[in-house]
């Protein structure tokens, strides 16, 4: 049985992470003893995986640890935020209460 090159190529990421069935496995290997072209495809495959995704793993990572630090503060001062709203409120509160109202804050 021929299997064409675009069948192949569709099923040499699956073969190149080994996640194929052992039927697809086989039916890759021996399309590659014959292929050069699909050969070559499978070992940019190792090349660009080699040296591209190492760098761009790299500055991904970078800018995902930059945003949680800013998300890390920005969570920081809207607690702060919040408390400083929430003690100035009751503090308008009880005033109002004491100057209007007549209502004494027991000691």
């Amino acid at each position: 049985m021929t299997v064409s090159c675009e069948i192949i190529k569709d099923l040499l990421p699956l073969y190149h992470d080994d996640v194929c069935s052992r039927d697809s496995k086989a039916m890759v290997e021996a399309h590659l003893a014959n292929c050069e072209s699909c050969k070559a495809e499978l070992q940019a495959m190792d090349e660009v995986l080699l040296i591209n995704n190492t760098e761009q793993n790299l500055k991904e990572a970078d800018a995902v640890k930059n945003l949680s630090k800013k998300w890390k503060r920005g969570m920081l001062r809207s607690l702060l935020k919040g408390a400083l709203f929430a003690f100035l409120t009751a503090v308008i509160i009880a005033v109002v209460l004491y100057m209007f109202i007549g209502i004494k804050i027991v000691r």
